[in-house]
Order: structure tokens, then sequence, then C-alpha cells
């Protein structure tokens, strides 16, 4: 009996020998497992395959990478240009560089040249929460294109209604008054679209950040600061030259020619340099249903889940049944199936549109609805109505400060009317910009944002990070003592001290500057941080009404007191073209003593809501 080689664990069958049937038998059954000629191939196969995988992987990460660049890039540049652009759209701030003029030059009564500021303010304010409606269903774009043209309108109408000079009711033969008072409605629309559409870009790029406050806070302020450069390039560039070659008043008509310019040419710009991330809207949406959804508000159904479950759904296709037998029924059933995926697609995406504007119509309903809002909006009416007055008649307000009022000339103690744009520019971007740093810096965080009194009871809201140790103060801990300092400005308007030395007007000016822009800074932040920012354009567009109707009462109120010591002065009323002006504590003191009141009572409606918010666990 032949004896049968003993196969080690360390021999390879390629290697081996088989000397007997047996082994030849189990050499034939391996060999296709164990055999290097047959092996290779499979080997070189497995190597392909993986280089496939790992290339296809590689390419991934960079399209990833590529696609988070240019996303980058885009929040970067809106940013940067949305900036640019509210360093233009607050051009209306400059009102009282030009505004004695209206009344010397174009013998306007005082009750006119507010009304001419009136509608501005009005027009500037009251589609602020259609163009938010616009900007969070559509797109910041085409807003920012029609601002261009309305600014550009405007802006040219009202230069060549100040050139053909008074109006005939007023002893001239210009144009009517009416046509100043549509330029200015032109003029007030276009700030209000320019702006928000901005402010709105910002907001959604980067709302849901720890720096969302500064990112705020720099637009804003820039909006304030427009009126700075634009008051000294018309008092420095855009001059009347005097015999000695030096600058007299500002030549309105240039002035005017020159803004219609520039601000059509930001508009335009703007129309394809303002995007909004879409990939952080959507994310925004998605968190909202899915907070939504966890609430109870929302019952578990294919229209609201989230966008993950819905891109999958929309993205599986059953299988065909049967062998696909040639290359043209291959390409039949691509063809099909790229029909189908593209009528999917068109379906999901018509889905997501109809869950952006049932979560947006919530929202705003939900908002509406918040009592506390409404203090909110109060306070804010009462503040900035003042505000809005103050900055519309500062001109006149200085000049009832000076002996002197045939010219603007640098010894009048008050200063120049530009001089004090310039403070109120400064001051309110400075308060802009260190309270949106401040919040930031000091505020507490959360995760959440207030829907209504029953949900944030069910659940609760931390302070802050529980692995941070700092110490927090909220933000209406910066805007109310803001507001207490815009209540000196008036209080010191409202004292003796200013008529007997007129250069305290300047800090007038400042405290007013101050408070007014630190309002205009935390508000929206308070919106963004307590709603949310997914519906943010139409939430502040609603909020910044208010101060529409402020700034028309107390610009009626400060007219009328204005008038009327001057008619007291003069003991007649006077002809339609008389250009006498008023002068002494009359002409502001009732006026400035309401708008003090007018802040202490909204101060006492935000420690209202700020009450409301604390009971309710709501992190402001």
């Amino acid at each position: 009996m032949t004896a049968q080689p003993v196969i080690d664990k360390r021999d390879f069958d390629t290697n081996r020998r088989p000397s007997t049937s047996i082994g030849s038998d189990i050499q034939e059954d391996h060999a296709p497992l164990y055999s290097r000629p047959d092996s290779r191939p499979s080997t070189s196969s497995r190597y392909s395959n993986n280089d496939g995988l790992l290339n296809n992987v590689v390419e991934e990460l960079v399209e990833r990478d590529r696609r988070k660049i240019a996303r980058e890039v885009v929040r970067t540049f809106s940013f940067v240009w949305g900036v640019i652009t509210c360093l233009g759209a607050g051009s209306i701030t400059a009102f009282s560089l030009y505004g004695p003029l209206l009344l010397t030059r174009l013998h306007y009564s005082q009750l006119r040249v507010n009304e001419v500021s009136i509608a501005a303010g009005i027009s500037m304010y009251l589609p602020v929460s259609l163009a938010g409606y616009l900007c969070d269903r559509y797109s910041p774009s085409p807003l920012t294109l029609f601002a261009g043209i309305a600014f550009g309108v405007g802006y040219l109408l009202a230069a060549f209604a100040y050139k053909s000079g008074p109006p005939p009711d007023a002893g001239g033969d210009g144009w009517p008054f009416w046509v100043m008072v549509v330029a200015f409605i032109a003029i007030g629309v276009a700030t209000c679209t320019m702006y928000l559409a901005a402010v709105t870009t910002c907001a959604k790029n980067f709302g849901r950040g720890k720096h969302k406050g500064i990112i705020l806070a720099v637009p804003i302020a820039a909006f304030g600061l427009s009126g700075m450069w634009q008051s000294q390039v018309g008092t420095y560039i855009l001059c009347e030259r005097l015999e000695d070659g030096s600058c007299g008043d500002v030549d309105v008509y240039r002035y005017f020619v020159f803004l219609a310019v520039v601000l059509l040419v930001i508009g335009v710009i703007g129309t394809f340099a303002l995007r909004i991330v879409d990939d952080e809207e959507e994310k925004y949406i998605d968190e909202a249903v899915e907070e939504l959804e966890r609430s109870g508000l929302l019952t578990e159904s294919e229209f609201f889940r989230p966008r993950s479950e819905v891109n999958t759904a929309y993205g599986t296709f059953a299988q065909r049944d049967g062998d696909i037998g040639d290359d043209d029924d291959h390409s039949v059933t691509l063809s099909e199936e790229q029909q189908e995926a593209a009528r999917r697609e068109k379906e999901r995406e018509e889905e997501e549109r109809r869950k952006k504007n049932w979560l947006l119509n919530y929202e705003t309903r939900k908002f509406l609805g918040d009592h506390t809002m409404w203090w909110l909006a109060l306070g804010f009416f009462l503040v900035t109505g003042p505000g809005e007055a103050y900055l519309s008649n500062l001109g006149t307000i200085v000049q009832t400060l000076n002996s002197d009022s045939t010219a603007l000339v640098d010894a009048h103690p008050a200063g120049l009317p530009s001089t004090h744009v310039a403070i109120i520019a400064l001051t309110s971007t400075v308060a802009r910009l260190m309270t949106g740093s401040l919040s930031d810096l000091f505020a507490p965080r959360t995760d959440y944002h207030f829907l209504t009194d029953q949900e944030t009871a069910a659940r609760s809201y931390p302070e802050s990070s529980p692995n941070t140790r700092r110490p927090t103060l909220s933000r209406l801990a910066f805007l109310i003592p803001s507001a207490l300092l815009l209540s000196l400005g008036f209080l010191l308007l409202a004292s003796p001290f200013p008529t007997h030395h007129p250069e305290l007007s300047h800090l007038t000016t400042a405290l007013v500057g101050l408070g007014y822009g630190s309002a205009f800074s935390l508000v929206p932040i308070i919106i963004s941080v307590v709603w949310g920012v997914e519906n943010f354009g139409t939430n502040w567009g609603i909020v910044a009404m208010f101060p529409a109707v402020g700034a028309a009462m107390w610009g009626l109120i400060y007219s009328r007191g204005y008038q009327d010591a001057t008619d007291d002065r003069n003991g007649s009323p006077g002809p339609p073209g008389d250009d006498r002006q008023c002068h002494g504590w009359r002409c502001f003191g009732f006026w400035a003593i309401g708008c003090t009141l007018s802040v202490w009572v909204a101060i006492a409606a935000w420690l209202a809501a700020w009450r409301s918010w604390r009971r309710r666990g709501v992190v402001v």
C-alpha cells in the first residue's frame, strides 16, 4: 500500500505535486481556487473595483468641498455687498441737510417740510412687511433692482422739482408741491425695500451662528452711516461755491442727481450680488418643521416629513420586470426613467415650496397672536417715533438755537445741520455695533426659538450651555439702558439749558443717536432670537411698520408747535411765501417733553415683555 503524502498547512497547492489519484482528485476539485494563473484576474479585478470606489469617494469629497467653498464665497460676498447696500440705502437720514433749504429756497412752510419728511417716513415703513414677505418667500434680488430704479426716479424727480423753484401757491412758478411729495414717497419705498433685502440676506445666511448679533448689527449700522458720508459729500463737495471759493449751502440739485446715480448702480449690482444660500434656508425650514412635530402640533404625515426622507422617497424607483434584451431597449428604459426622475424632482420641489409657505404662514400667525410681540412693537413705536422726528427736523431745531438764521456758518454756536447729521450717524453706528457685539458676547445661548405659551411650558430652555461658565446678560439689559439715554437727550432738550448754551445741542444729538441706534440694532436681533430666522423678513417687517406712525405723529406735533410759536412771535400767520423761522424754547420745548414721556412708556412696555418671556422660560 502506497503511503499518502502529508499535506502541511504551510504547503501551497501550486507547488505541491500530487502523487496519487486521491491527491489529483483533490487538486482538480480545488484548481479554480488555488491555481495561481486563475487567481490573478480575480485579484486584479478586485483591486480595480477598489480603485474605482476610492476614486468615486475622492471625487465626491472634492465636489463636496468645492460646493462648500462656493457657498462660503456666496455668503461672504452677499454679506459684504449687503453692508455696501445699506451704506447707500439710508440716504433719507440726511434729510436735515437740505430740509431748511426747502423752507428758505422753495418757500415751503414748516408744515409742508414736515409733510415731505412724513411722506418719506410713511412710505419707508408701511411697505416693510410686504417687502419682508417677498424676501422670505422668493428672493431679495428683484427687490434690490426695484429699489435702485425707485431711487433713481425719486431723486431725479426731486432734483428737477427743486430746480424749478417755489411752487405757484408759494409765489413762484415752479413745479407743484405734490411733485416733491411723490418724489419722496418713491424714495421712502426704495429705502425700505433696499434696506430689508440687504438685512434679510445677512440674517438668513448667518442667522444661526454664534455671531448673529454682530452680523445683523453691521449692515444696520451701515444704514445709519450712510447719512453721515452723504451729508459730508453734500456739504464739502457738492456745495454752492461762494465768491471766495469756499463752500456755502449744499447744491440740492446736484446732490439729488448724485444720489440717484449712485443708488441706481447699487441696486443693479445687488440684483446679482445679494444671494441667500439655499442650504441654509432649507435647513431652517426643516428644523422648524421638525420642532413643530416634536411639540405635537403636527401629526406624522408624508407632507411634513424631513427633507431627507422626502428625497429618498422621490429618488427611489421600482425595478422593471423582465430582462433588457439589447441596447435599444436599454436606452428606451433609461429615457423613461430619466423622464420619471425629472417628474418626481419637480413634484418634490413643489412639495418643498408648499411646505415652506405653510410653515411661514403658520409662524406669521403665531407671531401676530403673541402678546409679547405687541409689547415689543409698542415700545419700538414709542422710541423710534421721537427719534425719527428729531432726525427729520434736526435742521430746524438747530436753527432755532442760532440767533442769526440767514446763513449756515461755522460761527453758529449750535453748529451746522451737517455736523449734527454726522454726530447722530456716528453715535448710532457705535451704538449698533457695540450692542450687537456685546449681545453676542454676554447674551445666553439657546438652540430653540419661541413658539407658544403651551409649547414653552412643555419644555425647558437652557439659560446657557452647561459647559460654558460665563456671565450672561439679556439683550433687554442693553436695550432698556439705551432707551434711558435717549430719554435723557430729550430731557436735556426740554430743559432751559440749550437756549442759553446752544452748544449743548451736540450732547442732545449724541444721546438721541445712541438710543435710536441701539433700538434699531437690538429689536431685530431679539426678533430673530425669539421667533427664529426662517420668517425673519416678515416678522421684522411687521414690527418695522410701527415707526411710520410714530414718525408721522411726532413730526406733526413738532411742526404744529413750531408753526404756532412762529405765528405768536410775529403776530400773524404771514403770507405763503414768508420764509420766517422760529426761535426760542417754545419752538420745540413742549414737543421734547412729550418725547421724553413717550420713551419712558416704551421702557415700561419692554419690561412687561421681558417679564413674560422670563416667566415662560424664553431666552432673550
